[in-house]
């Protein structure tokens, strides 16, 4: 078999209880197909575990049957099997499946440390992405926006918007995750999606602050009322509109200090630091003329606009985000500017079972998504389990040193028994990962 490492990561899956949490939240009651329906826990179980061994098709799923696999493994199903019981899934369907995800969180972060510190503060991150989709027979997919290389362009595809949790010591992990038509607006659902991601960390152990982060998208009233709600700390980017045009020209020339981010590189000749930007804040109210309107600090980032190197006086451009944390200034614009960690989850389930959305049906894909999110956080927690440095490893690095592990699978006396290869590279953080799943002695090296 070519994928040993299975063995103790869906032993990990059942130590945090994810069948049972299948079984108990996704009802399939009515079926387009009789038979579609039939076993959705082992077969969703299939997909994820498929996921994880670099899955990125319905095809590419019949990992899962070659070699020992069927032997070693109950309930595998062809991609055939698979693919019909995704394209049973409704939008209802879905949202079980969300539920899902937000309930295997809390279990893996009491299993594991893949949430150290979130008792003092956690982050939680907002964004959406638009993955490329081709032909005429994809449901929902329409034109939206997105960047490539820094440029905005149209392109054809779905929108998955997504929330992260992450702490000061920890990787992000997935909290929500919700597959949109291509059009829909980056900021549709944010609010709802903010309120579950914040009683998700709570139930996970985020007894301290909680800190709400997005972009110019999710800098509107319903976000922020989910973070007040809430009772959490938002740092939102703001469109810019007059009136904070207005409060950027109030602050005086003498309020402006330079920041200095982490791993910033001094000028050799000079000695100043390289990086030009200032920051300085001001009360801001938002949202004046409705009922949600609130008080707190809308801190200006300033940098030289690159256009004009050689103008008389230095042209600014102004970037704005409003916040009610407590941090100092320049404090405040590092952190909101570590919003670009939900970037590396993305890069991550792109490079794995989101680089293609399989189906033509629209919950199929939605399903294909939060499976994709699901295996995501498992992997992701094998690696903390694993140690020496996977904690912060990207998914292709874990199923490579972790999963795809080659293994010759003997039976005697009636008794399976892994012979791993002699000399693996990883094999203290694959033994490690055993002992703390299996709970034995590993298997032999041959």
């Amino acid at each position: 078999m070519s994928h040993a490492g299975l063995v103790p990561l869906l032993e990990l899956a059942e130590q945090t209880r994810l069948r049972h949490i299948l079984a108990e939240t996704v009802s399939i009651k009515t079926a387009r197909i009789k038979s579609g329906a039939a076993n959705p826990v082992p077969k969703l179980m299939s997909v994820i575990a498929g996921m994880c061994s670099g899955a990125d098709s319905i095809d590419d799923l019949d990992v899962l049957r070659a070699g020992g696999m069927p032997i070693l493994f109950d309930g595998v199903y062809a991609p055939s099997t698979l693919g019909t019981l995704l394209r049973e899934f409704s939008f209802g369907h879905a949202r079980q499946l969300e539920s899902v995800l937000r309930q295997h969180l809390i279990t893996l972060a009491e299993r594991s440390e893949v949430l150290a510190g979130i008792e003092q503060q956690a982050f939680i991150d907002i964004d959406s992405l638009l993955r490329p989709v081709y032909g005429h027979a994809k449901q929902g997919a329409s034109y939206g926006h997105t960047k490539i290389a820094g440029k905005q362009v149209l392109r054809k595809g779905l929108s998955p918007l997504a929330t992260t949790i992450s702490t000061e010591h920890c990787a992000p992990v997935i909290a929500g995750m919700r597959l949109r038509a291509g059009r829909a607006g980056s900021g549709k659902g944010a609010g709802r999606m903010v309120a579950q991601a914040i009683a998700t960390a709570r139930a996970a152990g985020a007894t301290g602050k909680i800190l709400v982060r997005g972009d110019s998208a999710y800098g509107n009233r319903a976000v922020v009322r989910a973070c007040v709600r809430g009772t959490a700390e938002f740092s939102l980017v703001m469109i810019k509109n007059r009136a904070i045009q207005r409060a950027i020209v109030s602050i005086p020339d003498t309020a402006w200090t330079p920041v200095r981010y982490p791993g910033a590189v001094p000028d050799p000749d000079t000695g100043a630091w390289i990086s030009d930007a200032e920051v300085a804040e001001v009360p801001y109210t938002a949202f004046a003329a409705t009922k949600d309107r609130i008080t707190a600090r809308l801190v200006v980032r300033r940098v030289r606009d690159a256009r004009y190197p050689d103008a008389l006086f230095p042209v600014w451009r102004y970037h704005p985000f409003f916040t009610n944390s407590t941090l100092p200034t320049a404090q405040a614009d590092i952190v909101h500017r570590r919003h670009a960690i939900i970037e590396t989850v993305f890069a991550d389930i792109i490079d794995g079972p989101l680089a293609h959305l399989p189906s033509g049906h629209f919950g199929a894909n939605s399903a294909w998504a939060l499976c994709a999110a699901i295996a995501h956080n498992l992997l992701h927690v094998a690696g903390t389990i694993a140690g020496q440095g996977h904690a912060v490893a990207r998914g292709a690095t874990l199923r490579r040193r972790l999963i795809t592990v080659p293994a010759r699978l003997a039976r005697p006396a009636r008794t399976p028994v892994l012979h791993l290869p002699s000399r693996w590279p990883w094999a203290p953080a694959w033994i490690r990962l055993w002992d703390q799943t299996i709970g034995r002695s590993p298997p032999a090296a041959s």
